[in-house]
């Protein structure tokens, strides 16, 4: 079962634990204090069958996650994930993310999950794959 509770000021520790592992910090680049010091609205800790897992945020429309157990990565938990969250949580009518290219694993997950990629895109200097999701 996949839940999701708002993050709070608790779960800090957790989070710089997983912004930390090497799985994670490949592709979340932000200095971890900067990522620390967001505001924690519109954040939530991912909860798979009871445990933490990840971190999963929106923001304008745009959504963003991190698996951060990695033996948890790789099962087909991505594209779920998403899924269920914009079902449960986005309010928006369409839902955009911003991934980098190289990062196939996790754009395919935004495929399965119903994004498609409407353009390629830099940020940070970097290439991305802006993926799109009409909920309507």
């Amino acid at each position: 079962m996949i839940e999701f509770r708002p993050l709070t000021e608790a779960d800090l520790p957790l989070l710089r634990v997983w912004l930390e592992r090497e799985h994670v910090a490949r592709w979340w680049r932000e200095p971890i204090e900067d990522e620390l010091g967001h505001e924690l609205t519109g954040r939530f800790v991912i909860v798979v069958d009871g445990r933490d897992a990840g971190l999963i945020q929106t923001y304008d429309g745009e959504v963003d996650l991190l698996i951060g157990e990695e033996e948890l990565t790789g099962r087909g938990l991505g594209p779920q994930i998403l899924a269920q969250f914009v079902d449960d949580v986005v309010e928006a009518d369409v839902v955009f993310a911003a991934v980098e290219e190289p990062n196939r694993r996790s754009w395919r997950a935004f495929e399965k999950a119903g994004f498609r990629h409407v353009s390629d895109v830099e940020e940070n200097g970097l290439p991305h794959r802006l993926m799109r999701l009409d909920r309507s």
